[in-house]
């Protein structure tokens, strides 16, 4: 059975919905796993504590807009998460040798997706894709960008999924601009742009 997107709730990560990331996030104990943070490479400034993963997503959370993550409920059940940020306020990304800036332009970029195993191939990361481009463009952000796996027809692992597919990305009108040295199960990468206006030259 696969629900369409419109059959998902899809609300924005807020304190109040703290339980819920924790739910989805921290199924491998409360400061292991990722938390959405590998890909960021958030700074800490001097005298600052170190922050745990978990931490660190708080304090974005409650940092925001926009938020750090967006949230797929399917009868009121957390089910799936989708990491966003902003290009050029995340410098791991930003600095990144794999993955290019194309531009400068502060475009809301997509990092991962995490669904929960059960509610795997039943639209929820689509869903999530639907709704960030939606809140990118009320918000004002001049287009949408990801780092997607071109798998090219074949099965792969969920773990090396976990940054999308392309096709998702060809479906929902994303342009691919150019393959990056970033690689998923030895698999090519694309940065893939949606431009709310004409994609830049």
């Amino acid at each position: 059975m696969t629900e369409s997107p419109t059959e998902l709730a899809v609300l924005p990560a807020t304190a109040k919905r703290w339980p819920d990331v924790e739910l989805l996030l921290g199924g491998d104990g409360a400061d292991r796993g990722c938390w959405c943070q590998p890909w960021r490479g958030l700074a800490r400034l001097p005298g600052e504590p170190r922050l745990t993963r978990p931490e660190m997503l708080r304090a974005e959370i409650e940092a925001g807009p926009p938020p750090p993550g967006f949230i797929a409920y399917l009868d009121d059940v957390p089910v799936g998460w989708c990491g966003v940020s902003v290009r050029g306020a995340t410098p791991r990304l930003d600095h990144s040798r794999v993955i290019p800036a194309v531009d400068d332009r502060p475009v809301w970029a997509i990092g991962c997706f995490r669904i929960r195993v059960g509610y795997r191939r039943r639209g929820v990361a689509r869903a999530l894709l639907q709704h960030v481009v939606e809140a990118a463009r009320a918000a004002g952000a001049p287009g949408v960008e990801a780092y997607p796996v071109d798998p090219g027809g074949r099965r792969i692992d969920a773990g090396f999924g976990y940054v999308g597919l392309a096709s998702m990305f060809d479906a929902a009108g994303f342009r691919r601009v150019v393959q990056t040295d970033a690689r998923s199960a030895g698999l090519p990468r694309w940065l893939v742009r949606l431009d709310f206006d004409s994609p830049p030259a």
